[in-house]
């Protein structure tokens, strides 16, 4: 097998159309019949990410010479936009079921970490966006800023093949409690596993719940706790979990999502997560030496 965007998508199609999105008939609805399938238009929208087109009008353009010999049949810009906000819970399967199915899955340790994801920049998109729902103000401790957006945590594997995610109200929610919602949710590891964080996951009560759901947090220590007779910290893990957010948000359009909807926002999130997934997965197949590498894909 090479190592291509086509061999990828062909490789991904087939795996998604039968074991993971089989292929049903959909619920009738106002308006043409749906050109694509689940698992063909999960694969389109990858294309779309790893060929790093942020925009759906640009890509359904350049979608016919890039990948028209895959899919001779797709859809127009409105409608391909519509469907990617009906696909979010077919991404999201997508995403996990790709996450399991890498080596990794079966080892214990995972990573964990939370960024901003920033919605709007003036007052005016405050007061007109319908991302009140997720977004509200917060503060990005990392470059000490105030933002106005959402928050997503992601908790992934040692290679970065995220095992799961969710965003939340940075008001409403903030980063501990978010992060054991979400490892109430969602099963992120086989087994009891230690998971390697930052100092804001800090707290005698959080470390007590995740042990509780079998996590052991793993973290720096802080300046006002006393130091243990044995400091020893895996600086160099924390440098993975922040070089995955980078991926997402720079070279798969994360940072550049211009979702104006709570819906769009969400779907956009998987879209991202799940091209993520599918590259480390297809790594492994071919047996690549870098598996988070993105460089065959987007071109």
């Amino acid at each position: 097998m090479t190592t291509n965007l086509d061999a990828l998508l062909t490789a991904l199609y087939v795996h998604l159309d039968d074991h993971v999105l089989p292929s049903r008939e959909q619920p009738r609805k106002r308006g043409p019949k749906r050109l694509l399938t689940d698992p063909e238009l999960v694969c389109v929208a990858i294309a779309q990410v790893l060929l790093r087109h942020d925009s759906e009008r640009h890509w359904m353009r350049a979608a016919p010479a890039r990948i028209g010999h895959l899919f001779p049949r797709l859809p127009g810009q409105s409608e391909y936009n519509r469907h990617l906000r009906d696909l979010a819970p077919a991404l999201f399967t997508a995403a996990m079921w790709l996450a399991r199915a890498v080596p990794t899955w079966w080892e214990r340790l995972r990573l964990m970490d939370g960024t901003p994801l920033r919605c709007g920049a003036s007052r005016t998109t405050v007061n007109r966006s319908m991302l009140g729902e997720i977004a509200g103000y917060g503060r990005d401790v990392s470059h000490h800023a105030f933002y106005w957006g959402a928050k997503l945590m992601l908790i992934t594997t040692t290679e970065g093949a995220v095992c799961a995610f969710s965003l939340a109200h940075p008001k409403e929610l903030d980063e501990r409690a978010q992060a054991l919602h979400l490892l109430h949710v969602q099963a992120c590891a086989p087994g009891p596993a230690p998971i390697v964080c930052d100092k804001g996951f800090a707290g005698a009560k959080i470390e007590a719940d995740a042990a509780e759901l079998g996590y052991l947090l793993i973290r720096p220590i802080r300046e006002d706790e006393p130091e243990p007779d044995v400091k020893v910290f895996p600086s160099w893990l924390r440098q993975r979990v922040e070089a995955v957010i980078w991926t997402l948000k720079n070279q798969l359009g994360l940072e550049r999502h211009a979702a104006r909807t709570t819906e769009g926002l969400w779907a956009r999130t998987c879209q991202r997560i799940c091209a993520l997934n599918a590259a480390i997965w297809h790594n492994w197949l071919i047996g690549a030496p870098v598996k988070r590498s993105l460089i065959a894909y987007d071109h």
